[in-house]
């Protein structure tokens, strides 16, 4: 457009960066090979991040790989979400043509839409907290198909101006991605990187991954300075010509470039970089300044913008633009449909020195001109632009609409941190808006969860307001802003007159309350519920009874969650709210399991999944928590197999629908299923394979649970302690459920008492025991009170405990009796842990395990029945006579499945058993046979006798006195024992010793 136009703005040598150039390549080479890889290059501002980069991609297309950059841009309101995806996503558009993009898009081209609009349509409107890590995936699946077969650089420039929404791309991108030929690159400002900088927590967190490489750019030295001089002269230069380049740049390559290009001619030693830059700039024609400082405005100064917004006749539009490019202010854009400054410092410097009346003045006219014609700029970018010129224009009658569309477009793209910066705009700008304009925004539709809907019934309030930005925050991820609009909301809205909006509001209340750790959220729903009492059938009405229902069969349910959640599925219906129906008629069916009606209950779960797989509802929530609850019920019901069936087509389900996250939680589910089975190899490729697309943490936290479980039953400790840490944190405050509480006081419980910490174990068990009762949830009570009889039985008979194992088994009694078991599994839990108690209470009659065992057999239940087996063996041992033919056989058989699942405390009870009984159990060499704990452990036999009279409770002096020894060796050999057994008490070491039944 410009003609012959001398372009060239840097040196044609590129100086220095050896090695960093070096790192590029090597990551370029592993991309090439399959190795997917991620590089953050960090710099101070004009230190040739982007020249290097340039460089390097240069060299990549070379070596045939396909390129595309994306810049941040800077704007106000962090409201440009995924620019900088975008503008890379469609660079590979117009490089690998339309076809190509699109069959690696397949399948997900409705949700992709909201990163790049050339892919069509999006998909109808639902939104919730896993929409965000939805897109992400298929995202990252794009990415991955274009990358199978090519080499795939993808460049993002100007992190440090990067949106939250881009950031979360980012860091989802580089911890998912699969093995592809796909490289990642980042570059940021280190000194913009103050201590409050978004980015600096994102940089800490990428820190922490492996897959990412630093590479911080250093200054030049004097001898790099020199050839970038010479390569920008054409000459060697003068030793005091580079001593002044050297001394005034500090090494900065973008500084020597001004000053080697005229600065030091021009303005001598400038006292402010600012000076130095705007000093070119300031040596334009007026004309061509003028066209600068729209430039600086536009942030990515389009041909056919800037020609509409300067309103100059196009020879001297054309003739201020060959100005500022001849002046190396501006440079033709990589696109060709624009320009570009030469540096974003450049940019800054401009933009500062605008007056304020002019900024405002020029705002203004980039407003008026994308209103009359929106093509000017991308679709993706339009909203937030006219969003943020308006209000740069100080005209809040026209801020306030645009900054209400700007949040729904982000909204649209899952952009929740940049949709709540939009409504606080708003909000501030509320008050400055005459209320006959205000009259004339749409209201907002209280019935639907996402309050966005327009509403015939009234125009925008502000509570309105404050109800989208509560939404914004919490699925956000800032719960306690969120909290605090949903305060400030109720305290404006009149419940006697506006009762349905006060409930809405309650309701979210409800959630917000446990998310943030004020409590369980009861009485904010108790307060819905009155509201909502005796109101004409409504949306709002019908989410209040179905959250209030779900709430009630997560925490404690009866025949009156049945009733509330089969009224909400019925009110929902009326007022045609479809996915509030199918949440309430999930949240019936698992209601009948909990309360025994098992078979209807499942029953009525298949009918809702073949409703959803055939009818065109886009219902993503009700569909992931329908199919997760499928799997969980009939786990629960004791269709293992069942469960795990269901839960492969559901996983299929939801991955072929995009909905990888959401499939988390059921993988959670089908890996607890195959635990029970005894398919535990299986149930670990599983949780390896879905934990990369677990982004919520409730998902994360039950993966982490089942692993943490698997851990504990496999004797490695340690890092169950780990992974019961990590699925705590994870949770947060919702171990206030008992389906996340429970589960993981029982895991604290059973990894106490197998590391020897049984006065731990006991104070968890008398936690656990205080939250009982719990109707409805027997399932996990069952198995918490099983582990308990356990722990007490196995605790009996340690130096102290006798009081506490008496107390807590008559505690555990207790809690039993009253609990149902409807469904047959339920029941075999109850034997086993009435078995448990009786070996409590010092009964060893081998009945109560016989039962138990049959009961466990009929269900498949191989890890349980192989500790059945182990306890049956032992009472039958303790008979008089002892029964060691039948005892012999179980031994060997749970020896086997002990053997099988690599359930090493289990098979070294087993073992131990054995050995003490002259028992040999088959297919083990003769010499591994029974071995003996005690020499494992590395203990002497004088050693072994010290820790026998320990176990029994004796002091120094008194063992002293047993063996013969002085008190003083005693101590000695305590001292050896404790380390060897690497416990770091006297009672810790009975324990263990107690464990391993060293003594018989």
């Amino acid at each position: 457009m410009l003609g012959s136009v001398e372009t060239r703005s840097v040196s044609p040598v590129f100086a220095g960066r050896t090695s960093e150039l070096a790192r590029l390549d090597a990551a370029l080479e592993h991309a090439a090979k399959g190795e997917p890889q991620a590089l953050l290059v960090g710099g101070e501002a004009g230190g040739g991040k982007t020249r290097l980069l340039a460089e390097f991609l240069t060299r990549a297309r070379a070596a045939g790989a396909v390129t595309a950059v994306g810049g941040c841009v800077e704007l106000g309101a962090e409201a440009l979400p995924f620019a900088p995806v975008a503008t890379a996503l469609r660079v590979l558009h117009q490089a690998l043509g339309d076809a190509e993009l699109r069959r690696a898009a397949a399948g997900g081209e409705a949700e992709l839409a909201r990163l790049l609009p050339d892919l069509g349509p999006v998909r109808p409107e639902a939104y919730d907290q896993e929409g965000r890590a939805r897109l992400f995936e298929l995202a990252a699946q794009l990415l991955e198909r274009l990358a199978a077969d090519r080499t795939l650089v993808v460049a993002i420039e100007d992190l440090h101006w990067a949106d939250p929404s881009t950031r979360d791309l980012l860091g989802y991108l580089v911890r998912s991605l699969q093995p592809s030929r796909l490289l990642l690159v980042a570059t940021y400002r280190t000194d913009d990187i103050h201590r409050r900088h978004p980015l600096r927590p994102f940089l800490a967190e990428l820190n922490r991954t492996r897959a990412v490489q630093r590479l911080d750019l250093p200054r030049l030295g004097r001898d790099e300075v020199a050839r970038q001089v010479a390569g920008i002269t054409g000459a060697e230069p003068e030793p005091d010509m580079l001593d002044r380049v050297v001394a005034r740049s500090e090494g900065n390559p973008f500084f020597v470039e001004e000053l080697a290009m005229g600065g030091l001619a021009c303005c001598g030693l400038s006292e402010t970089l600012r000076d130095l830059l705007l000093v070119r700039v300031e040596a334009l024609d007026e004309r061509a300044q003028q066209v600068v400082r729209y430039a600086a405005l536009s942030a990515d100064a389009r041909h056919g913008l800037l020609a509409a917004v300067s309103r100059l006749p196009e020879a001297e539009l054309l003739a201020g633009l060959r100005t500022a490019v001849g002046a190396h202010v501006l440079v033709p854009a990589d696109d060709g449909d624009g320009y570009r400054f030469r540096h974003a410092l450049l940019r800054e410097a401009v933009l500062d020195d605008l007056l304020p009346g002019e900024r405002s003045r020029l705002s203004h006219r980039f407003a008026e001109t994308l209103t009359a014609d929106p093509s000017l700029v991308p679709p993706e970018q339009l909203a937030a632009r006219l969003a943020d010129y308006w209000y740069g224009a100080h005209d809040a009658a026209e801020a306030l609409p645009a900054a209400l569309t700007a949040a729904r477009e982000a909204r649209r793209r899952y952009a929740y941190a940049e949709q709540l910066a939009l409504l606080e705009r708003a909000m501030e700008l509320w008050d400055q808006v005459p209320e006959e304009h205000r009259a004339q925004l749409p209201g907002a539709d209280y019935a639907d969860s996402y309050p966005d809907a327009p509403c015939t019934t009234g125009c925008l309030t502000y509570p309105d307001l404050l109800a989208q930005a509560a939404i914004a925050a919490r699925y956000g991820g800032t719960d306690e802003r969120a909290h605090a609009f949903t305060s400030q909301a109720l305290e404006l809205v009149d419940e006697a007159q506006e009762p349905e909006r006060a409930a809405w509001f309650r309701m979210q209340r409800s959630r917000l309350t446990a998310a943030t750790g004020r409590g369980d959220g009861r009485s904010e729903l108790d307060h819905a519920l009155r509201l909502v009492d005796g109101r004409p059938p409504s949306a709002v009405h019908a989410d209040v009874l179905a959250h209030a229902a779900q709430w009630q069969m997560l925490h404690t349910a009866t025949q009156e969650t049945l009733a509330l959640a089969e009224r909400a599925a019925e009110l929902a219906a009326r007022a045609e709210a479809t996915e509030v129906e199918l949440n309430a008629r999930v949240t019936v069916a698992g209601t009948r399991v909990l309360l025994g009606d098992t078979d209807q209950g499942i029953t009525e779960l298949y009918t809702l999944r073949d409703r959803l797989e055939h009818d065109s509802i886009w219902a993503p929530k009700v569909l992931s928590r329908l199919h997760a609850n499928l799997v969980d019920d009939l786990e629960k019901a004791g269709r293992s197999t069942e469960a795990v069936a269901a839960g492969e087509v559901g996983e299929r389900t939801l991955r072929r629908r995009g909905l990888h996250s959401n499939a988390s939680f059921l993988v959670g589910n089908m890996v607890e299923a195959l635990q029970s089975l005894g398919e535990w190899d299986r149930a670990e490729h599983l949780l390896r394979e879905a934990k990369p697309y677990a982004r919520m943490s409730l998902a994360l936290s039950h993966l982490t649970l089942q692993g943490a479980q698997l851990a504990l039953h496999r004797g490695a400790f340690d890092l169950a302690d780990e992974l019961l840490a990590t699925s705590r944190a994870r949770l947060g405050h919702n171990t206030t459920e008992p389906q996340y509480g429970l589960p993981l006081l029982t895991a604290d419980l059973a990894l106490a008492a197998a590391s020897g910490r049984f006065e731990d174990a006991y104070d968890i068990l008398r936690t656990a025991l205080a939250l009982l009762p719990l109707p409805g949830q027997e399932t996990y009570v069952w198995q918490l009170l099983t582990c308990g009889a356990q722990v007490v039985a196995d605790g009996r008979g340690l130096p102290g405990a006798a009081g506490d194992a008496g107390d807590l088994a008559d505690r555990l009694t207790e809690a039993a009796k009253p609990l149902p078991r409807p469904a047959p599994v339920w029941d075999a839990w109850a034997r086993h842990c009435a078995a448990e108690l009786a070996r409590a209470r010092g009964e060893f009659a081998p009945g109560p395990w016989g039962e138990a065992a049959a009961a466990y057999e009929a269900h498949h239940r191989p890890f349980q029945l192989a500790q059945v087996q182990y306890r049956w063996a032992e009472a039958l041992l303790a008979a008089d006579p002892p029964e060691r033919e039948e005892a012999a056989d179980l031994l060997h058989r749970a020896h086997e499945t002990a053997d099988r699942l690599r359930a090493r405390p289990l098979r070294d009870d087993v073992l131990a058993l054995a050995r003490r009984a002259g028992i040999a159990v088959p297919k083990e060499p003769a010499a591994e046979q029974a071995p003996d704990p005690a020499a494992e452990l590395g203990l002497t036999r004088r050693e072994r006798e010290v820790l026998r009279l320990l176990t029994a409770g004796h002091s120094n002096r008194r063992i002293a006195e047993e063996l013969f020894i002085s008190a003083k060796t005693v101590s000695v050999h305590v001292s050896n024992i404790l380390a060897k057994l690497e416990v770091g008490s006297r009672g810790e070491a009975a324990a263990l010793a107690h464990r391993l039944r060293l003594w018989g």
